[in-house]
C-alpha cells in the first residue's frame, strides 16, 4: 500500500468545462477591472502627449505628467495580458479574439468598446448556463 499522496487525474470532458464556466464570473470581473484601467490610462497618455505636443508647437514646453504615467501604462498593460489570456483560454475562443483583444490595450477608447462587448457575450453565456453573472 502507497503512503505517499494519491495522484488524482486531472478534470476531463464535462466536468472540467464544469470547473472552467464555475470560474468564469471571476476571471470577467479581473479582465473588466483591467480593461477599464488600462483603457483609462492609455487616454491619460495620449491627452497627455496631445498636449506636450501642442506646446511645443508653441514654444512653450509644459508637462502635465512625466514619463512615469507611460511607465505605469506599460506594467498594467502586462497584468492587462494576464487576464485577457485567462479570459481567452477559459473560453476557448480562437486566435483572432485574442489578436483583438490584446490590440484593445493599445488603441485608446477602443478597450472600452470591447470590454462591453465581452462582458455581455460572457453574461448571456453564463445565463445560458444557469449561473449569476
Amino acid at each position: 500500500m502507497s503512503t505517499g499522496p494519491s495522484a488524482t487525474p486531472a478534470p476531463t470532458g464535462a466536468r472540467a468545462r464544469r470547473l472552467r464556466e464555475a470560474s468564469l464570473g471571476p476571471a470577467l470581473t479581473r479582465y473588466r477591472v483591467m480593461a477599464i484601467v488600462t483603457g483609462v490610462l492609455l487616454v491619460v497618455v495620449f491627452l497627455n502627449l496631445g498636449v506636450r505636443l501642442v506646446s511645443a508647437l508653441l514654444g512653450d514646453e509644459v508637462h502635465l505628467f512625466g514619463s512615469w504615467l507611460a511607465i505605469t501604462h506599460g506594467w498594467v498593460y502586462i497584468v492587462y495580458l494576464v487576464t485577457v489570456v485567462d479570459m481567452w483560454s477559459r473560453l476557448r475562443w480562437g486566435p483572432a479574439r485574442l489578436a483583438g483583444l490584446v490590440l484593445a490595450g493599445v488603441v485608446p477608447a477602443v478597450s472600452f468598446v470591447v470590454e462591453r462587448r465581452v462582458t455581455r457575450e460572457v453574461k448571456d453565456l453564463l445565463r445560458q448556463l444557469g449561473q449569476r453573472a
